[in-house]
């Protein structure tokens, strides 16, 4: 069998490649091929080691991480050893995050988009609320429709109840976004602002991060 490595497979540098790669390597397994879901560095460090020492195809939304094959397109169905995947494109958290949906079961892979933990950060520039929310829903149909009963996340356990995290996602969002309106409302008017406003009850050492997060909401809600 041709295992298919995906997204958490580069999660890990070089000096410390996960053991269960390791072990594929030691016994001359092959990998059919290779697909990382979103750029950001934990999922992808490793990129250039696992391509050397597979040689698998790999493939991406974006060419920088795709070799051998071409870019992932929306409702691509992939398939390798019998095993089916549908390609969904959901941009957000990142412009190039993709989830992995099971052709032969309710299961879906959500890399970053949906994680087993928290929230997913939505980060200004690279990270766009609108699409997010987009994403959010998109995948909250394929719940309704009876295609994702479990969600396999690129960090943290199985969620074996989607919806409720789903609704719990949107009902986060909405609640950030009030009290970003709220915070430009009484005069609030720069993103440092609003940070310290609307996170005065955070580590003022977050607030950096946080205020990359805020920037993408203020151009949501431009936008809307």
């Amino acid at each position: 069998m041709s295992p298919v490595r995906v997204g958490r497979s580069w999660s890990t540098p070089a000096p410390t490649i996960p053991p269960t790669s390791t072990r594929c390597w030691r016994r001359r397994a092959t990998s059919g091929w290779c697909c990382t879901r979103t750029t950001h560095g934990d999922h992808t460090d490793a990129f250039d080691t696992m391509r050397e020492r597979t040689g698998a195809p790999a493939r991406a939304v974006t060419d920088r991480f795709c070799a051998d094959a071409m870019p992932l397109t929306d409702g691509e169905e992939l398939e390798v050893d019998g095993l089916r995947l549908v390609v969904l494109l959901t941009p957000g958290h990142t412009r190039d995050s993709a989830c992995l949906r099971l052709a032969d079961e309710a299961t879906v892979l959500t890399g970053d988009t949906v994680l087993g933990r928290g929230t997913t950060v939505v980060a200004h520039p690279d990270g766009q609320l609108g699409p997010y929310l987009d994403s959010l829903a998109q995948l909250r149909q394929l719940v309704e429709e009876g295609c994702a009963d479990r969600i396999l996340p690129g960090h943290g356990p199985v969620v074996d109840d989607p919806g409720a995290v789903l609704d719990h996602y949107l009902d986060h969002r909405e609640e950030r976004l009030d009290q970003v309106r709220a915070a430009v409302a009484a005069g609030h008017d720069t993103p440092r602002a609003v940070v310290e406003h609307v996170y005065a009850d955070v580590d003022p050492i977050l607030w950096d991060a946080a205020e990359l997060s805020v920037r993408a909401q203020l151009e949501y809600l431009q936008q809307s």
